[in-house]
């Protein structure tokens, strides 16, 4: 697995343990998905765990296996500071709101994004991170310059705002188990209380929309305009 995502990546991906770390975070991401999939003997691994192995056994990678600890939790703080894009997809009349959750259950509720890549332009960013999660292309209906962003732990989150979109519009998730419900409901701000025990899904559960919430007054005032 080192060969596939460590060994015969450009060597500007293996230049600071970040891009490294990113390296290897694919490869976790294909054992889990792939590998134990097809050996469910295999154990399941956390990250953390999986890139101490990778440390030790890739040969590219033993000068950072003593200092692992470190390397690893640089990267968790660099991985949260890195800028994500996304979309807000709303319907013809603005009265809906497009929302997806995690693969588990338990996982919070927000809207379709993801990370940034290096050099990569935030609206070519929203537009593939968009379509990864829901499966849907925006760039017919994306602006550059209809969008709310705000700062959250350090982490700079722009989404853009695309409205009109048909409800008949069938949504699909082009990722493995990293998306676990699309879905279309009402724009309320009361249906997006952390506390809520509204069910928009069906679910018993109470739902986490922290997510959402601090993107909604910045949307209300962009729907008002």
């Amino acid at each position: 697995m080192h060969s596939r995502f460590i060994v015969n990546v450009p060597d500007e991906e293996l230049e600071s343990i970040q891009r490294v770390c990113f390296q290897i975070e694919q490869a976790h991401w294909f054992y889990e998905d792939f590998v134990r999939e097809e050996n469910p003997r295999l154990p399941s691994l956390s990250l953390k765990h999986f890139s101490l192995m990778l440390f030790r056994h890739c040969p590219l990678l033993h000068h950072w296996a003593d200092d692992h600890e470190h390397a690893f939790a640089r990267f968790m703080e660099y991985k949260t500071r890195v800028p994500v894009c996304g979309a807000i997809i709303l319907n013809h009349n603005l009265t809906k709101i497009l929302l997806v959750r995690g693969w588990k259950s338990s996982a919070s509720w927000g809207f379709p994004k993801g990370k940034i890549n290096k050099d990569e332009p935030e609206i070519a960013c929203a537009v593939r991170e968009v379509y990864e999660e829901i499966g849907f292309d925006t760039s017919p209906y994306i602006r550059q310059n209809e969008y709310v962003e705000r700062t959250m732990s350090e982490q700079h989150i722009r989404l853009y705002i695309i409205a009109g979109i048909p409800e008949s519009t069938e949504f699909s998730t082009k990722t493995r188990k990293e998306i676990g419900v699309i879905l279309l409901t009402i724009f309320g701000l009361q249906h997006f209380s952390a506390a809520s025990s509204t069910n928009i899904d069906g679910s018993p559960k109470k739902l986490k929309f922290y997510l959402v919430t601090s993107f909604v007054s910045a949307l209300r005032r962009w729907v008002c305009r």
